[in-house]
């Protein structure tokens, strides 16, 4: 019989439920509740979204992080683990800093030979499009409770694009919802960070980095 692994430390496996909670809260009642992805109902229903709280406070960390998570998802069968969002609620608060990890992120994803199998997308507390202002309703359609890298596979994205005639205009729709329900509408759906600890422990799946 092999011994049990070490448990994790309780603030920190704490941390990272409350972190996921308030993630699954945003993808609830902003993603799924708005419907700002129509892709995001069905893999969630399924428990086919997989979240890691990375301990990471650099970048230098947070892309170790990345590598190994992109290699398990590409390892993990999509009935079990379609999508990951790695979240690092400790790096990268400031956006601009954040936007620039990004190239790194892109880097890594070629030097897996994972480019064209898996996808990188993004959100941020602070995500600002440019030539907005930061208090732009609009801004909130890539705004999460905290800096996340979303790793996506490509045979996904192509199958919900196919069951999804007019994906072309998601981002015109999004535009126009998040107007129509103005920032103060945005503010009481109470989807950013510390707001999702009611719902601790309702993920479907946890990872903790």
């Amino acid at each position: 019989m092999k011994p049990a692994a070490p448990a994790s430390p309780p603030a920190l496996s704490e941390r990272a439920g409350l972190v996921t909670a308030d993630m699954v809260r945003w993808l609830e009642r902003a993603v799924i509740g708005l419907n700002l992805c129509p892709f995001a109902k069905g893999v969630h229903a399924k428990g086919q979204i997989y979240y890691v709280v990375s301990t990471a406070t650099d970048g230098t960390a947070l892309e170790q992080d990345l590598r190994r998570e992109l290699a398990d998802l590409a390892a993990t069968p999509a009935q079990v683990r379609d999508t990951t969002l790695l979240m690092a609620p400790d790096c990268l608060q400031d956006f601009l800093a954040f936007n620039d990890f990004l190239d790194v992120a892109e880097a890594v994803l070629q030097e897996l030979d994972l480019d064209g199998t898996l996808q990188i997308a993004s959100f941020h507390p602070q995500f600002q499009f440019a030539g907005t202002a930061a208090d732009d309703v609009t801004n909130c359609t890539n705004r999460a409770p905290y800096p996340t890298l979303h790793l996506l596979r490509e045979d996904s994205i192509d199958r919900a694009v196919q069951a999804y005639p007019e994906a072309e205009a998601i981002y015109e729709r999004n535009m126009e919802v998040l107007e129509q329900l103005g920032m103060p509408g945005w503010q009481t759906l109470e989807v950013g960070a510390g707001d999702g600890t009611a719902a601790a422990g309702s993920a479907t799946t946890k990872g903790q980095a």
